[in-house]
């Protein structure tokens, strides 16, 4: 939700935060006009992941139900980065909506990686990495390009520099501050979304960018907020301890990485 037109409060994303009912509204509409993007360019196929941690029962649950736009299967109650489920068919390209800034990204609104609570810093052999890493390195590892990316003018940034020129982005606002953003109205980062998502998927398949797949083997690095984050990784297959607040996973493919490391 973080990367949706017009939030810039963590009280917007926030379950139990009044201003929780508007960031539901302005995100199912964001998502909304990705998925009637994604009609026009002749998909019929389209799975709708509610990525997003509010807190207690609407984890992965936000979007309003009775709102959502027809045509798509939608996915409720599974964790961030793990339901790959129509990766594993083959075809697919991944398009993400609302995505935001890795932790400490200056002009990135809400910027954070993971969870602002938990880790404080994330790098992938070595090299900085966020959410829109993790989520090309896990649809990268079934042959899945990411081809489309919405949110602030960090992440687009970010996304361009790991993706590379032929992903389409939609910039809906550009960070001032962490908590604060010039924002597009939500009719009009409606209309951008979905034209970038027709544009971004109605191309020829050697036109999209290439699947993210990072060399192998690979080892990411995690810096933890506080020493007694550290005992949610201890025993973990793959996961070692390598500092106070510091713990490494390895892997030959990210998504085996990334199974080791969150979806337990």
């Amino acid at each position: 939700m973080e990367g949706i037109s017009c939030i810039t409060r963590w009280e917007q994303v926030s379950s139990t935060a009044p201003a929780y009912n508007e960031g539901r509204l302005l995100y199912t509409e964001d998502v909304n006009a990705a998925v009637r993007g994604a009609k026009r360019a002749g998909f019929e196929e389209i799975y709708v992941v509610d990525g997003h941690g509010a807190g207690g029962p609407f984890s992965f649950n936000s979007y309003l139900k009775d709102r959502l736009e027809p045509g798509a299967h939608y996915v409720f109650g599974h964790r961030w980065g793990c339901f790959v489920d129509p990766l594993r068919g083959g075809e697919c390209a991944v398009v993400l909506v609302g995505a935001h800034a890795r932790a400490g990204v200056a002009d990135g609104v809400l910027c954070h990686t993971m969870s602002s609570e938990a880790w404080y810093h994330a790098s992938l052999n070595g090299v900085p990495i966020g959410e829109v890493g993790f989520a090309a390195g896990i649809a990268g590892s079934f042959g899945a390009p990411v081809v489309f990316v919405s949110g602030d003018q960090a992440v687009c940034r970010e996304a361009r520099d790991l993706i590379g020129p032929n992903l389409v982005c939609a910039q809906v606002k550009v960070g001032v501050t962490r908590y604060s953003a010039v924002c597009l109205p939500p009719a009009d980062a409606h209309r951008l979304i979905e034209e970038g998502v027709y544009a971004s998927l109605a191309r020829e398949p050697h036109e999209m960018p290439l699947p993210y797949i990072p060399p192998s083997p690979l080892t990411l690095r995690v810096e933890l907020t506080s020493p007694d984050r550290v005992k949610d990784y201890v025993g973990r297959v793959g996961i070692e301890v390598v500092g106070p607040r510091e713990v490494e996973g390895r892997g030959r493919t990210f998504h085996e990485l990334w199974d080791r490391f969150w979806h337990h």
